[in-house]
């Protein structure tokens, strides 16, 4: 049994699982969620388990060393390649992989330009009043679940931090809290709390500032607002303003709806009005467990979380501009680099229809639409079950991601195939 063992799936980051070995393999998982169990249990099957570069007739197999130097060509011969992904591997591999960009004077991108980079953009705006699960776990009274669905997206959210446990000043778990669910229609997550807000789908914005006016002392003269009824928001405004302490989770109903970056500049800005009453923190509800990782990674080497462009020889960051989707359909790019994701099962047609029509090279271990169009494929190991390294939890805490086995023989780590496609780069470069 292997205990204190990390769950690489989602942004909750969940330690406390522990795993049963036999025989080299993974028997039975305990505290994990379906998802989490998912994960451990069968991450190792139906896996690559050698390199794979594209010939006349489809792909064939081949060694690391000729995959490694295939790779390296392609993208040492690319004016502007594109790097793409990064959400689901360690911060030790997001350093290297930003040295490569830099070297190659190439776009980075993660998966936060799909799905909170509004929220990114808005914390640059007006700043982000946050707090850590910890204190949310122990101090919090009033959880609010705006444009988001724990109950399928993060499960044990609930139960180890917001609602249920039992905190230092909480200590009779969900009856010394309220949960209010904010959301276009009525989730799992809605039918256990003690208010559901159903908002016009578009209606975010118009919502949230109907809650600042009341908050900062207006009068809401208008009957409903995004479909919410007067009454009903009034309700809402002294919940928020009376709570000991409050916390908003948002999550992409917010940040990938109408209003976008302004709907995330809203709440937060309704957040630190909140704090004139009373306590009130806002937080992320970060999907791949370290797609917040590679935010903070990126940030200290370039300066900026997402969507950075090397090709001046120094990082320029302009969403619209430099973000994956961006260079893809500007076909400003003629190379790519996918670590860890499967842009081609969930970008735009456009972007995908280019993307396949430039040379890829894909680090993965399993076969995905992106895979399939991929020039090279390099397996690897699977972090947080078979090599351990950093990642971070939504609330941008550090957490030490731990081995329960031994990776297939020859199976190299991401950071360690970053390193080597690095060192050949610079030696084809020289």
């Amino acid at each position: 049994m292997v205990t204190d063992v990390v769950c690489p799936f989602c942004g909750t980051l969940c330690d406390d699982i522990e795993v049963i070995v036999e025989n080299g393999e993974i028997e039975s998982v305990k505290h994990a969620c379906k998802l989490g169990s998912a994960k451990f249990l069968h991450a190792r099957k139906g896996r690559f388990t050698t390199p794979l570069i594209r010939g006349e007739e489809g792909h064939i197999e081949t060694t690391i060393e000729e995959a490694l130097d295939r790779a390296a060509r392609i993208l040492a011969a690319s004016e502007r390649p594109l790097l793409f992904g990064w959400a689901t591997t360690t911060c030790e591999a997001h350093r290297i992989g930003v040295a490569l960009a830099e070297e190659l004077g190439a776009v980075i991108d993660s998966c936060t330009s799909v799905c909170h980079g509004p929220s990114e953009l808005a914390v640059q705006d007006v700043g982000y009043p946050t707090i850590t699960l910890g204190e949310v776990k122990n101090r919090a009274d009033l959880i609010i679940y705006w444009g988001a669905n724990p109950m399928h997206a993060h499960p044990r959210h609930l139960s180890r931090y917001s609602i249920f446990p039992r905190g230092y000043f909480r200590e009779r778990g969900a009856k010394d809290r309220e949960l209010i669910v904010i959301d276009v229609r009525k989730t799992d997550t809605a039918k256990i709390a003690d208010t559901f807000v159903q908002v016009k789908p578009g209606g975010d914005y118009e919502l949230v500032s109907a809650l600042r006016l009341i908050v900062n002392g207006g009068e809401l003269k208008e009957d409903e607002v995004a479909g919410v009824p007067r009454d009903q928001i009034y309700a809402l405004a002294e919940k928020l303003t009376s709570c000991q302490w409050g916390v908003l989770f948002f999550g992409q109903g917010l940040t990938m709806t109408r209003g976008k970056v302004r709907n995330i500049d809203n709440a937060i800005s309704l957040v630190r009005d909140l704090n004139r009453y009373t306590k009130f923190s806002i937080m992320m509800m970060r999907g791949h467990y370290n797609v917040t990782g590679f935010s903070e990674v990126l940030t200290w080497q370039a300066g900026f979380p997402f969507a950075v462009d090397f090709s001046r020889g120094y990082p320029r960051y302009n969403p619209g501009e430099t973000a994956a989707n961006d260079v893809l359909q500007s076909r400003e790019v003629d190379a790519a680099l996918i670590v860890a994701s499967d842009p081609v099962s969930h970008f735009p047609q456009r972007s995908v229809e280019y993307l396949a029509s430039i040379p890829m090279v894909t680090i993965d271990l399993h076969w995905t639409p992106t895979t399939e169009l991929s020039d090279v494929v390099i397996p690897c190991a699977i972090a947080g079950i078979e090599y351990e390294g950093t990642a971070y939890r939504m609330d941008t805490v550090p957490i030490k991601l731990r081995k329960v086995l031994d990776p297939p023989e020859g199976i190299l780590t991401d950071e360690e195939i970053l390193k080597r496609l690095l060192e050949k780069v610079r030696a084809l470069k020289k």
